[in-house]
């Protein structure tokens, strides 16, 4: 698996400056750095002060934003998934190694966030823009500091808007432009080196548990799966008789009318692959009898893209783009 990591805006100069996060020294954009902001979110809006610096991030992809703009904060949310002994995903480890900092663990959200862990620390803001933070959540959060969350739903933010709420929140709108960006140049070669993927249709897919879940494009990994030029297969849409917002379960009977030119299959394990292929309901599957179907194997690699963060999309991007590129080729 490739292991390739980008410490975008983490150079020298970014990392002396890591604790000057809304300082009055030399500020980047006068409008931002002197006045307090306010972000507009699906619970109202949050007033920030100007002189902010110590940063809590919850849910997913605020930690890797904040630590691409040069910012520690001062405690990170454990995740529970493709993560380490101390819950951080590889490339945050590889983000702290390179600024040699070690910010507090927060316990990982089951039902309700740590409030008494995110109070010791006394923070100056809260960051959770893809999240599932509740109505009720954010007013005790908001108790403790100003709190952003997510725009409109739960756990549907695209990738660039979580950079971009990062950034605006901390002040440093024009360096989240600039790595939203920088990045999006990285998918667009990524694209442009692979047009065999322009136009062809996907369902994005994962057997777990023994529930068959199918992402729809509100979903993040099927939102990098458009970035790369495919398109969300109209099935996907057409099946979801439940009107959920980004994944729903589908029946085992139906799987024969997930009509797609490519199936992106997530799985833990190959024996987990092999497990789910040898199914009827898979091998039903017309892109499945087609072999046009690309296994996305090993749990770091599928939480690269799921979603995709700051930090995270170079991370396993050749592996990904290659093991659907193959399953193309098999497309009739």
């Amino acid at each position: 698996m490739s292991r390739r990591f980008i410490p975008v805006a983490l150079t020298a100069t970014v990392a002396l400056a890591l604790s000057a996060c809304g300082s009055s020294e030399e500020p980047a954009d006068d409008t931002t750095d002197e006045q307090a902001l306010t972000i507009e979110h699906a619970f109202g809006s949050t007033e920030i002060p100007a002189d902010a610096t110590d940063v809590v991030t919850l849910g997913w992809g605020s930690t890797e934003a904040a630590l691409a703009l040069g910012v520690v904060p001062v405690g990170i949310e454990a995740q529970t998934y493709a993560v380490d002994e101390n819950g951080l995903l590889p490339w945050v480890n590889e983000a702290l190694g390179e600024v040699e900092a070690e910010p507090t663990i927060l316990p990982a959200t089951v039902e309700e966030p740590a409030y008494e862990d995110i109070d010791a620390l006394d923070p100056d803001l809260i960051l959770a823009p893809y999240s599932g933070i509740t109505e009720e959540q954010y007013e005790i959060l908001g108790e403790i500091a100003p709190t952003v969350v997510y725009p409109e739903e739960p756990w549907t933010t695209p990738w660039r808007d979580v950079v971009s709420i990062v950034g605006e929140s901390l002040g440093m709108t024009q360096e989240a432009e600039e790595l939203v960006t920088e990045l999006d140049a990285t998918l667009e070669e990524t694209a442009a080196a692979h047009p065999e993927l322009s136009g062809v249709t996907v369902a994005a897919i994962w057997d777990v548990g023994g529930t068959f879940y199918v992402y729809k494009p509100a979903d993040s990994r099927v939102d990098f799966l458009l970035d790369l030029g495919l398109e969300s297969a109209p099935s996907v849409e057409e099946l979801d008789s439940g009107g959920e917002s980004f994944v729903y379960s589908l029946s085992y009977e139906q799987t024969d009318q997930l009509e797609a030119d490519v199936v992106v299959n997530y799985a833990s394990t190959e024996e987990e692959v092999e497990t789910f292929l040898s199914q009827s309901y898979a091998q039903a599957i017309p892109a499945v009898q087609d072999g046009a179907i690309a296994n996305i194997t090993g749990d770091q690699l599928i939480a690269a893209m799921s979603p995709p963060t700051a930090l995270s999309i170079d991370w396993g991007l050749e592996d990904y783009v290659e093991a659907i590129s193959a399953a193309v080729d098999q497309v009739g």
